[in-house]
């Protein structure tokens, strides 16, 4: 393994994170790290056009960690708001082995958990991960004061609006002080997100990472199935590629499936909104490590949660909107690997799903499956089997 810290060096980054980054096997900086951490380690603000699996976390992250001070009890200095709890709890991880060795603690606050164990953390924090309704609630309390926040950081903003939390987010951002710097990240910069650029930040750098610039492309199939054939046909791609996440529409469904998957003899662990909050964060790190082949999911996973090494997506149920699927979609081929998503498709379904493809600039290639080899053929007289990069 290469010990050359310089890339890191040249961006502005301290040979103490720079070697931490290196022992982790993060050899060299993405496009949006290198386009961004110049400006955010001079303490301008950054508008940055980025898509899921781009790297923003770590740029954020070694911001945080380098221009956060250490504060007072219940007054962080450095603050990241973000849509979901998986994405709290992921982005406090990640920032966390950032500030690994200092005095600056990072503290995760999010919806669905105990308040005792949350307030305690987030009283000692430099720098506080949160979803917005949380936020609020301790603010509410007087367990949490932001106008000591240097540093503010908006994820997913795009996100946040498809959530409905903007109005959360503004009441947020208009309690830290003015002075501070803003660093926002999302999939697109217009509409309601303009209009936040335009309020909360003063001058901002703008970087966008291109398409070209992007981690590798993702491949597209859609197969053509029959709903009694799904199991069988997932259980086929999760073999080929030896993991995988599954998703399914419904909570229900998603246990059934699980059910189903294991009497093929794949493990399984699975997330919804039923499930508490430990066990979804079991169940996410069974998947991380290995312990379970396949994660079955509803949306609720779509967005936030983080694993670099996911080999395929399988739709066993179609979305019901095209920014679902490309949510869903997004969770293979991040960090630098090739990706791979399959629609499972109904023969009642083939116009919607030509129809969905097509405003996500995605070629609907419908394809039959075939046993041999698990290689599918194309459908004679279907659209061509042309795989679109899409991020």
């Amino acid at each position: 393994m290469t010990t050359d810290i310089r890339p890191w060096i040249e961006l502005g980054v301290p040979e103490i994170i720079a070697k931490g980054l290196l022992a982790r096997e993060i050899l060299s900086p993405f496009p949006i790290q290198e386009a961004t951490l110049p400006d955010a380690l001079a303490g301008h603000d950054i508008c940055g056009k980025a898509p899921t699996g781009s790297g923003k976390t770590l740029a954020f992250g070694i911001a945080l960690a380098i221009n956060v001070k250490p504060c007072k009890a219940g007054r962080p200095r450095g603050l990241v708001l973000v849509p979901t709890r998986e994405l709290a709890l992921q982005v406090a991880s990640e920032v966390a082995q950032l500030t690994k060795g200092s005095s600056i603690a990072v503290a995760a606050v999010y919806g669905g958990a105990g308040y005792g164990p949350q307030v305690k953390k987030a009283r000692a924090a430099a720098i506080l991960v949160a979803t917005p309704g949380r936020l609020e609630d301790l603010i509410d309390r007087r367990d949490i004061h932001l106008g000591d926040v240097d540093v503010a950081v908006i994820d997913e903003a795009d996100r946040m609006a498809d959530m409905g939390f903007l109005p959360a987010v503004k009441r947020i951002m208009r309690m830290v002080r003015p002075e501070r710097q803003t660093l926002l990240f999302s999939a697109t910069l217009d509409g309601d997100i303009s209009a936040l650029i335009k309020e909360f930040q003063r001058d901002p750098k703008r970087h966008e990472v291109h398409r070209d610039e992007d981690a590798l492309e993702i491949d597209h199939e859609f197969w053509a199935v029959t709903r009694d054939e799904r199991t069988k046909r997932t259980a086929q791609i999760i073999r080929r590629f030896e993991s995988g996440i599954v998703f399914c529409r419904t909570k229900h469904g998603c246990d059934r499936v699980a059910k189903n998957l294991e009497t093929l003899g794949l493990t399984t662990s699975v997330i919804h909104g039923n499930k508490s909050q430990a066990q979804r964060e079991r169940s996410l790190q069974q998947f991380k490590q290995g312990k379970a082949e396949v994660l079955v999911a509803t949306d609720v996973a779509a967005r936030g949660i983080h694993v670099d090494a996911v080999p395929c997506v399988v739709h066993f149920d179609l979305p019901e909107d095209p920014k679902d699927y490309v949510h869903r979609s997004g969770r293979t081929g991040r960090a630098g690997m090739k990706g791979h998503v399959f629609s499972l498709v109904d023969r009642s379904q083939r116009r919607a799903v030509v129809q969905m493809a097509k405003a996500v600039n995605v070629e609907p290639n419908i394809i039959e499956p075939s046993d041999e080899g698990d290689k599918p053929k194309q459908r004679p007289g279907d659209i061509g089997s042309v795989v679109l990069t899409h991020r």
